[in-house]
């Protein structure tokens, strides 16, 4: 089992900035992979950025320029930072991760989740 735990959610103003944490740890292998995911509200679950053990990211087209995705193997921690948030980023962050070492993107490569962490963006 993989135990995931999502921290940093909460109340942004419109343009700030925000550091979403995700602390992985159980049965996990030091080749991995892991994916930040959201759900806005009404709507499924899409890919935000994910990131290689090595350090190889994908992110959406609709967010590239906004986020960065990092991570401290020695800690166990991936980092998600989303700049210049809208309205639009509202919904609940989800952290996965999944035991191959190849990239991707796909949310059916990732098999643990945590439980999110809620981002609301309102003056």
């Amino acid at each position: 089992q993989v135990q995931l735990v999502e921290s940093g959610g909460g109340l942004v103003q419109p343009g700030g900035s925000l550091r979403l944490s995700c602390a992985a740890s159980g049965n996990i292998s030091r080749l991995n992979r892991v994916g930040w995911y959201r759900q806005p509200p009404g709507k499924q679950r899409e890919s935000v950025a994910t990131i290689t053990q090595d350090g190889r990211a994908t992110y959406s087209d609709s967010m590239k320029g906004r986020v960065t995705i990092s991570r401290d193997n020695d800690k166990n921690m991936v980092y998600l930072q989303i700049d210049r948030v809208s309205a639009e980023d509202t919904a609940v962050y989800y952290c996965g991760w999944g035991s191959s070492a190849a990239i991707s993107s796909d949310i059916a490569d990732y098999h643990y989740w945590g439980q999110g962490t809620q981002v609301t963006v309102s003056s």
